[in-house]
């Protein structure tokens, strides 16, 4: 894995690891060349002194320089100097992960927004293994607050809606995910057995958010780098990262990791589609490709209603007259009805939906053609 102090005039470093100051760096790569960014900048948590558990062992908490700022001022400052490289970066649909904790996170929304960004969702990361609060004066801080937001309100971002729920076995993923801190095997050490990273993410959760807003081939930018676990699993999933990180130490340990990392091969990267994303099929083109005729008729699920194929493409059923979706509402007294997969034709004794009919029609389309 190769490290880079500066990258070439117009040339994209993908999965490189560049050596330097995140702002410097970013202002000299592309603009308008990035589809994704997640960042994990310093929380500036102000930790006064040291901590200790009950049995007098010190807390290995977050207290390196890079992590301490003079004043609210000075951190506001780095924060609107970095958004505002990032925000060149991305391509018009691209859009921005920011994860913090309550030291920082509501000073980073205020800025994305003063900076033009749409904020789409605040995540909360549930941990569920929390480090304990040892002086009981205060809640156990077991969570930390991701916002994802794209690069301006018309952008139309990436975000894989079935992906998710079927991760999610098959239900609506929702806005507070629980998952682990990274412990364990995953947890990476340095030469004396300690903690490489202190702040080092777990792979799930980059997992998630990589499979919801990005695509295989699509550019990921981490500007705080670390240990490189965005890296990690943007090659897994195939997608292409750049990392900034000034810390060599940081920068030895993500080289190492990631040369460890095996990506997918690519029938492992194909992810459940929106269906919103697929092409449009009006059901006219069904009854004037001839794959049902006029008067044919369909019946719901169950049978227990039934309507006559127009030649117009609509149905007539009952006196109710419309679209296979409107007729279906109307027979159910529901306010929506899906007619896709709510009316079914027969052949050979075979009940049949007439979504298959759609399917059909494109796959003989090909991918990502529209009908005229």
């Amino acid at each position: 894995m190769a490290m880079k102090r500066a990258p070439a005039e117009h040339a994209l470093p993908l999965n490189e690891i560049l050596a330097g100051d995140c702002i410097e760096i970013m202002e000299s790569l592309p603009e308008g060349s990035v589809d994704l960014i997640f960042a994990d900048p310093p929380y500036n948590l102000q930790l006064k002194g040291d901590l200790h558990r009950p049995d007098n062992s010190k807390v290995d908490a977050v207290d390196d320089h890079w992590d301490q700022f003079s004043s609210f001022a000075a951190y506001d400052d780095f924060s609107r100097r970095w958004l505002a490289a990032a925000r060149r970066l991305l391509k018009p649909n691209g859009a921005i992960w920011v994860i913090g904790s309550y030291h920082n996170v509501f000073r980073l929304g205020a800025e994305l927004q003063n900076q033009g960004f749409w904020i789409l969702n605040d995540v909360v990361w549930r941990k569920s293994n929390p480090m304990p609060n040892f002086k009981g004066k205060r809640l156990t801080n077991a969570h930390e607050t991701l916002i994802w937001a794209s690069k301006d309100e018309k952008a139309k971002y990436t975000f894989n809606y079935e992906a998710l729920k079927a991760l999610n076995e098959g239900t609506q993923m929702r806005s507070d995910w629980v998952l682990p801190i990274c412990t364990g095997h995953e947890r990476l050490k340095d030469e004396t057995g300690s903690k490489a990273h202190p702040t080092q993410k777990p792979e799930s959760l980059l997992h998630r958010v990589l499979l919801a807003t990005t695509n295989p081939g699509d550019v990921v930018l981490d500007p705080f780098f670390g240990t490189g676990t965005t890296g990690a699993v943007a090659k897994m999933l195939g997608r292409d990262f750049i990392g900034i990180e000034r810390e060599e130490s940081y920068r030895k340990a993500a080289t190492a990791r990631l040369a460890r990392v095996r990506k997918f091969d690519a029938s492992a990267l194909e992810v459940t589609g929106s269906k919103r994303a697929e092409p449009r099929v009006p059901f006219g083109q069904v009854v004037e490709r001839g794959m049902l005729r006029p008067g044919e008729e369909l019946y719901s699920i169950g049978s227990r209603f039934k309507a006559r194929v127009r030649a117009d493409g609509t149905l007539v059923g009952n006196d109710v007259k419309g679209s296979i979706h409107q007729v279906g509402a109307a027979f159910e007294q529901a306010p929506s009805c899906n007619g896709w997969t709510y009316w079914h034709y027969q052949r050979d004794g075979k009940m049949i939906p007439i979504d298959m009919l759609r399917q059909q029609i494109r796959a003989e389309m090909g991918e990502g053609a529209r009908p005229n």
